[in-house]
């Protein structure tokens, strides 16, 4: 593995101190004193914990950096050109249900591009990391996308809107339009970690609509550096920070796209046969 720079190892440190402070509360989630911020959507004591040890430990060290947080929001700094986009725990409500399927994402974004990304799964001491120009590896392994040229072949990870949150019909039509031409399709609860089983070859491609940059920010830079393509599903040029997102491996992102854009739309009318002329 290539040396990491000072900052991606201040990066790794820190999602790894913020992992193994909520392990602790894991397994022990009935304990945990959670408030819902919105339908659905859970806020517990593991989520402000870990966000409050990320803060500390790269703010320590980078102190002017801005900071993009789930829980707290941005924060502006006095270096505007660089902040850490920061997800403590992504998965909240696998973690709440005692499922070991979350984890903890860290991307560092200069000029409004993502530069470097952390994501780290306390659970089986997992973390991944990627670097502009570095590639992407796990723990200490160089990472690469899939080899899958197949549709049929390929296994597809995807995000179910829930309550209060996502466009049902769509996400029906993409659904549809993609089932039926792959041999799997997948649910887990966590984008950061879809993304990063992309980077690994686990999963052949993603998508999923309505995330939001802390979301996806640390796996768009490990997708890229692992050789895999990142979009938005649509037109847009911004799969960290835009309404939608598509990563795949290079064979497999074009079919892909192509059916999530025309998924719901009605099939062009075959023209109808000229008549046959009667004989005179």
């Amino acid at each position: 593995m290539a040396a990491r720079s000072a900052l991606l190892n201040v990066m790794a440190r820190a999602a790894e101190k913020a992992g193994k402070a909520i392990l602790r509360d894991f397994g022990e989630v009935e304990q945990l004193q959670v408030s819902r911020k919105g339908p659905a959507d859970f806020v517990s004591t593991a989520d402000q914990k870990a966000e409050r040890i990320l803060r500390e430990e790269l703010q320590k060290v980078r102190p002017d950096f801005g900071l993009l947080m789930e829980e707290t929001g941005e924060v502006v700094g006095k270096d505007t050109a660089n902040r850490f986009i920061v997800d403590p725990l992504d998965g909240t409500t696998n973690f709440l249900h005692g499922l070991p399927h979350w984890a903890i994402s860290v991307a560092l974004e200069r000029e409004g591009e993502i530069v470097a990304g952390v994501i780290y799964q306390p659970v089986y001491d997992e973390m991944f990391v990627a670097e502009k120009g570095a590639g992407a590896f796990l723990n200490n392994r160089r990472l690469r996308v899939s080899g899958r040229r197949d549709l049929a072949d390929s296994l597809i990870a995807t995000g179910i809107p829930f309550k209060g949150h996502g466009n049902g019909p769509e996400f029906i039509a993409q659904l549809e339009a993609i089932m039926g031409q792959v041999s799997g399709i997948r649910r887990f609860g966590s984008a950061a970690l879809d993304l990063a089983f992309v980077a690994a070859g686990r999963f052949d491609g993603f998508w999923e609509t309505n995330l939001k940059p802390w979301d996806v920010a640390a796996g768009v830079i490990l997708v890229s550096e692992a050789g895999g393509y990142v979009s938005e599903i649509g037109p847009g040029k911004n799969p960290a920070g835009g309404a939608s997102i598509l990563a795949a491996n290079p064979y497999l992102h074009p079919s892909l796209a192509l059916l999530l854009r025309n998924a719901g739309k009605p099939k062009a009318a075959k023209p109808a046969a000229a008549p046959v002329p009667k004989a005179g």
